[in-house]
């Protein structure tokens, strides 16, 4: 297509086309939504709600408040009477909420951690191969050899499904973080793996390795933001190899 468009170019009337369709797109969607019964109507429904739960989130983040700053930069001649005294000229501005900052941080992945490299480990020291079939010819099975977490509700595949098997002798749920201001350890709950550095496949099974970003449930502790609201989950990096210690122990990212 890219080829086709470089040698002959478009059309005189491409980009007319283009935008008529973009127009068009959104009656598309419309007689979609009214049309499909069923199955395919409770999909198409299912994607377009995730859309508009995306879009709410976009707006969300990038709204800005109106906040009053009082003026204190006024200038005045001799004395002023009591009823005028707390009459500054204000200036109005826009702010960002702490919260959304706190969210765009999180979003972008950027976090003042204590450990900020770590070495890569190969598919070898990751996996062992599990043979299998009647003659233990098949070979495309594979068992996690590091300390994994699995979510409350989980169930394993049938074993003509399961390609990574995440030994239950590895499976985590609890760790041990420090907060790094009160100098304090807890054991937490962990409520789900955020980032492993070394590769997003790690990260989707729950693998836990040294420098990895786990959310732990931090409600215990009773942090709360600045509207009152009690902190449920915050983010914690593992700073040991859980494998060879037996436990996970990590430091709250604050």
């Amino acid at each position: 297509m890219e080829l086709h468009k470089k040698r002959y170019g478009k059309r005189f009337d491409h980009e007319e086309k283009t935008r008529k369709k973009t127009a068009r797109a959104v009656k598309d969607i419309a007689a979609k939504a009214q049309g499909l019964h069923g199955l395919k109507g409770k999909l198409f429904a299912k994607e377009r709600y995730k859309e508009k739960v995306a879009m709410r989130k976009t707006i969300k983040a990038h709204e800005e408040k109106d906040a009053t700053v009082k003026d204190q930069k006024q200038k005045t001649d001799g004395a002023v009477p009591a009823y005028l005294l707390d009459r500054n000229e204000v200036n109005r501005t826009k702010v960002l909420s702490n919260m959304i900052k706190q969210k765009r941080k999180e979003k972008a992945g950027k976090w003042k951690v204590p450990i900020e490299k770590v070495k890569a480990m190969t598919e070898d020291e990751m996996f062992k191969i599990m043979r299998s079939g009647k003659r233990r010819l098949k070979a495309w099975k594979r068992v996690v050899n590091k300390v994994s977490f699995v979510g409350e509700n989980f169930t394993r595949k049938p074993p003509k499904f399961e390609r990574f098997i995440r030994p239950s002798g590895l499976r985590f749920k609890k760790a041990h973080i420090t907060h790094p201001e009160l100098k304090t350890t807890f054991q937490l709950d962990i409520l789900g793996v955020k980032k492993n550095p070394q590769s997003a496949m790690y990260t989707s099974l729950g693998v836990i390795t040294k420098g990895t970003i786990i959310e732990v449930n931090v409600s215990e502790l009773g942090l709360v933001t600045q509207t009152g609201k009690v902190v449920w989950g915050k983010y914690a990096q593992v700073t040991n190899n859980p494998e060879n210690d037996g436990c996970i122990n990590g430091v709250l990212l604050v």
